[in-house]
């Protein structure tokens, strides 16, 4: 279940920038596909990943991981 709520905030916070998939894989020095295996919950993502998708959104790791809770999740 925390795979799929981590994959959610990440399109949320995505789809806020206005970012296709791609352009958040190039902020983040990530490979596009694996941006969709990480929003569809199809991946888990190391530690390192995390951060990256966090510097590249402009969100803390903490505030990242915090958008995880079933309730903060829209």
């Amino acid at each position: 279940m925390l795979i799929k709520q981590f994959g959610l905030a990440v399109r949320q916070l995505r789809e806020g920038h206005g970012w296709s998939q791609e352009r958040l894989a190039e902020a983040a020095d990530l490979n596009r596909s694996f941006i969709g295996e990480i929003e569809r919950g199809a991946a888990t993502p190391s530690l390192l990943t995390v951060e990256k998708l966090a510097v590249a959104l402009g969100v803390g790791l903490a505030g990242l991981m915090a958008r995880c809770e079933p309730e903060l999740v829209e």
